[in-house]
C-alpha cells in the first residue's frame, strides 16, 4: 500500500483488528497494524464498530486512523534509517525519557508536523527539517 485511499487505510485497521478478534494469525502490515492497536487501547471501541466509524470524518487531531498511520509510517522509518539517522535520533531520545511509547508520541509531533508543512506547502518533506525536531525535543 503505497498511496492507499482513507477507506483502504481504515479497512486495513477494522480488518487486522477483527482477524485478532478471531484468532486468525496476523502477518505482515496486519501483524505491525496490531502492535500499535495494542498500545492504544482508547481506539478499541473505535476497531471494534466498523459500521459506526468507517466513514466517520475527523476534522481535529482526535484521528484514531490518522494516529496508528503514523505510528507505522514511524516505525518503518525507524527499521531502515531513513531518512537517514532517524534511528540514531530516536535512540537519543530513548536513552533520555526511557518510555518507548512516549518517546515514539514525541517523534510523532515531528513527522506530523512535517507531513503537515509539506502537505500546506506542495512540496517533498523536508528530512533536514524532520530531523532537527527530533534533535530538538530531545534537548527538552
Amino acid at each position: 500500500m503505497f498511496n492507499p485511499s482513507r477507506d483502504e487505510v481504515r479497512e486495513m485497521f477494522f480488518g487486522a483488528w477483527r482477524k485478532y478478534r478471531e484468532g486468525i494469525p496476523l502477518i505482515g502490515m496486519d501483524a505491525a497494524a496490531l502492535d500499535m492497536m495494542l498500545l492504544h487501547p482508547e481506539y478499541h471501541a473505535v476497531l471494534e464498530a466498523p459500521e459506526r466509524y468507517r466513514d466517520r470524518d475527523y476534522t481535529d487531531e482526535a484521528n484514531p486512523f490518522l494516529h496508528m498511520s503514523l505510528h507505522l509510517a514511524l516505525e518503518e522509518q525507524l527499521s531502515i534509517d531513513q531518512p537517514p539517522g532517524i534511528a540514531e535520533r530516536f535512540q537519543v531520545l530513548l536513552s533520555k525519557f526511557h518510555d518507548r511509547h512516549e518517546v515514539l508520541h514525541l517523534a510523532l509531533e515531528c513527522l506530523a508536523e512535517t507531513l503537515w508543512r509539506a502537505q500546506r506547502d506542495a512540496t517533498a518533506p523536508d528530512a533536514p527539517a524532520y530531523l532537527s525536531c527530533l534533535e530538538r525535543r530531545a534537548r527538552t
